[in-house]
């Protein structure tokens, strides 16, 4: 990476061998004090990340329709875009729930974010033990769950014509307004299974039957949120609710995608079949970002990930502690980007587009068809 942040042909890339230390020596490198979690603190992140999405309703209610007519135009795109970062903040303390890492106590962790990600058209549970999978197969090209690249063999025949900056613009523009719906209905961009693949669907083969109770349970949640928008659109008017609620929840949509995205797309990263792959070089597949003020009002999951798939359980306001202990240990095979995220993003759709193995059996991202 050059200096200007720039990617560069020569980028160094993270060591693929087996690490020389153990999770064991991870786990101990950071302070005790990082694994607690406090009900109260977690609880406090809520309460603030709420208040503050509140406000911003209240504004947009009570003031924006008193603007001259000339001037209504203004403020609506920046309270979608404000809007849109807190809750996805509000997003990020649900996952955090899914990991337990929340508080001491698992039924009130699936209890915060049952709420909360329904509240946001997510099914909890469904997602939840999605991405554990994802967490448990991180970097393996037949088993990770969500952004897995392809083969050169396995690329569309039209998405060489797509190779150009209209092209990838679009896909992009697609990518970020619909891939997390996509994802959730289609299991677009996730592996491939045997047979039709959905969250919503109880049966789907992402779960096991210990599991179906609770993917019912994820989709109450949903007909819930539904139903409340539905009584609100009653009241207040369809368009009420698309301007205060439903433009919003395309951006947190989007910014979900997009930091996914970023944490597991890097040229420099490496990936794994299942011969070569094990959990620690896996977790080891991700890279830290650093999103600005963003970072904050994101709880951190952007520039803390690396710790994160290390050691899902430490709340997030022990991550940038956890992150910097742990540093030292992982050594060259820390990665941290500081590239601004949306340059990030066009460079990786521009240089990500394909993996394909080296002499060794680890496979890389190309970019050339």
């Amino acid at each position: 990476m050059g200096a200007d942040g720039v990617f560069s042909p020569n980028i160094k890339r993270v060591p693929s061998t087996k690490p020389p230390f153990t999770l064991g020596q991870v786990k101990k490198a950071i302070p005790p004090h990082c694994f607690e979690r406090s009900l109260l603190r977690s609880f406090s992140y809520v309460v603030y990340d709420l208040l503050i999405s509140s406000l911003l309703g209240y504004i947009a209610t009570t003031s924006f329709h008193l603007l001259p007519s000339h001037f209504a135009y203004i403020p609506w795109p920046i309270y979608w875009i404000l809007q849109g970062c807190v809750l996805t903040g509000l997003w990020v303390i649900a996952h955090e729930c899914g990991h337990h890492a929340f508080s001491d106590h698992q039924w009130i962790d699936d209890t915060v974010g049952l709420l909360l990600h329904s509240a946001l058209f997510v099914p909890y549970f469904s997602w939840k033990y999605s991405h554990r999978r994802h967490h448990s197969n991180i970097g393996c090209l037949d088993r990770d769950e969500v952004f897995v690249p392809k083969l050169k063999s396995q690329i569309p025949w039209h998405y060489m014509y797509l190779n150009n900056p209209p092209g990838r613009a679009l896909g992009l523009a697609v990518k970020l307004l619909l891939g997390w719906p996509l994802y959730l209905s289609f299991n677009a961009s996730g592996r491939p299974y045997d047979r039709f693949a959905c969250h919503y669907d109880p049966y789907s083969p992402i779960y096991s039957d210990r599991e179906r109770l609770h993917i019912y349970i994820s989709d109450l949640g949903i007909f819930a949120t539904t139903f409340v928008l539905y009584r609100i659109a009653i009241t207040q008017g369809l368009a009420f609710v698309i301007s205060i609620y439903g433009v919003p929840l395309l951006f947190v949509n989007g910014f979900l995608v997009l930091i996914t995205y970023l944490q597991h797309t890097h040229p420099s990263l490496p990936h794994y079949d299942s011969a070569e792959w094990d959990w620690l070089r896996g977790a080891l597949v991700t890279v830290d970002r650093d999103y600005g003020i963003l970072n904050k009002v994101f709880h951190n999951i952007t520039d803390t990930h690396v710790a994160h798939h290390l050691v899902a359980t430490i709340p997030h306001y022990h991550a940038m502690e956890a992150t910097e202990a742990i540093k030292p240990v992982l050594g060259e095979f820390y990665q941290f980007d500081s590239t601004p995220f949306y340059k990030a993003l066009w460079r990786e759709a521009r240089e990500c587009l394909y993996v394909e193995p080296d002499e060794k059996g680890v496979f890389w991202f190309m970019n050339k068809f």
